[in-house]
């Protein structure tokens, strides 16, 4: 009995010290964690992206001068021609038949010539005594001018038939690669038909097609490319040509260019260009798209401001303007440079709540921009 009473009498000042000590302990309070980053402001551009084909600058589609039946085909798609070569030949029966016939009217019509010059000449001769009139001599002399003209004439049409006659032969008028056959040996193909594509393989372009909205852009931009077969083998390109109108089916308009250091391209490969250009003229910064939310209906985001002694802040809703998105990425106008952006967990914010900082690498808006931009180049 004693022993309990002398217990509970040491235990009272104890409890009541232990109480004390926790009533007089501070409460802390715990900050919600966030992710920010910091806004920096820059000339911001927009990346587009077009798919193209190589193609040669300088492309010839030949065809025969003449009509025919085709009698050989000398070339294949992908072989390589040098000017003058042979690449097909059509039947010249018919011309081998006119040239000959051209031939034989050349022949009377030079002997009609030399008998009309013979009978000026032995007029001529008789008029000194008045044995020929002058009307025979008038008529003498316009016959022999008139058989001469003739045959000159029928030179003329004798090397018109052998001309024609050579034309049965078609050969590449310059040198380079074939791109394209469209004729078959037995095939009746009409004059000035195309038959082969003749491609210059040493000055290879990239054709795009530009729709016309993005027009104006394209003209400053500046231009990278690849192709489907390298990827990750980027090279500079520049703008050679734009065409002055849009294709009437397309409404596209057709741009060629050329790599700026030479270099060999694969005829017919795919490419993709990418095309970057300024986005406006006012200076704007790049944010994650998780940081904006809204605010009575207008684009807004949670800034943060930061206390001196630590790595905590407050944080107020701001509106900014939006000037474009780029993947998961935003442009803005609005927080001023330095200030710090909610990048996480916007939809937990309340005006004035505190809030513990985890801030994001100085650069992480550069590099989240050339990652993206490595997807983007890398997205098929």
């Amino acid at each position: 009995m004693k022993t309990s009473l002398t217990a509970a009498v040491l235990a009272g000042p104890i409890v009541l010290a232990l109480s004390a000590c926790s009533q007089n302990k501070p409460n802390t309070e715990v900050l919600r964690p966030v992710r920010a980053v910091e806004v920096r402001y820059g000339n911001a551009t927009e990346t587009d992206r077009y798919a193209g084909t190589v193609r040669a600058r300088h492309e010839v589609d030949q065809a025969f001068r003449v009509g025919g039946k085709v009698m050989q085909r000398l070339i294949e798609v992908g072989q390589t021609v040098h000017e003058g070569d042979v690449l097909a030949v059509l039947d010249d029966t018919d011309y081998r038949l006119a040239e000959e016939a051209a031939r034989n009217q050349l022949i009377a019509a030079k002997a009609q010539a030399a008998q009309a010059e013979s009978d000026r000449k032995r007029l001529e001769s008789l008029k000194t005594d008045g044995s020929v009139s002058a009307s025979d001599d008038e008529h003498a002399q316009s016959g022999a001018v008139r058989s001469q003209a003739s045959a000159d004439a029928e030179t003329r049409q004798l090397e018109l038939a052998r001309n024609r006659l050579r034309y049965t032969v078609l050969r590449a008028s310059q040198s380079g690669v074939v791109t394209a056959v469209q004729f078959e040996v037995g095939q009746v193909v009409a004059e000035g038909q195309a038959v082969v594509s003749i491609s210059n393989e040493n000055e290879p372009e990239i054709v795009v097609d530009v729709p016309e909205d993005n027009l104006a852009a394209f003209k400053t931009a500046t231009f990278r490319a690849s192709l489907a077969s390298a990827p990750a083998e980027k090279f500079d390109v520049a703008l050679r040509e734009l065409a002055p109108q849009a294709a009437q089916q397309t409404r596209t308009y057709r741009a060629r260019l050329k790599p700026v250091v030479a270099r060999e391209l694969p005829l017919g490969a795919t490419a993709s260009v990418i095309v970057e250009h300024p986005l406006g003229d006012s200076s704007t910064a790049e944010i994650p798209a998780s940081s904006l939310t809204q605010s009575n209906g207008q684009p807004a985001v949670w800034v943060v401001h930061r206390t001196k002694t630590e790595p905590a802040g407050t944080v107020e809703l701001t509106r900014v303007a939006v000037r474009g998105y780029r993947n998961d990425q935003v442009l803005i106008v609005g927080p001023a440079a330095g200030e710090l952006v909610v990048t996480a967990g916007v939809q937990k914010m309340a005006p004035g709540l505190h809030v513990a900082l985890a801030v994001a690498p100085p650069n992480a808006t550069v590099a989240a921009r050339t990652a993206n931009t490595q997807v983007a180049e890398a997205a098929p």
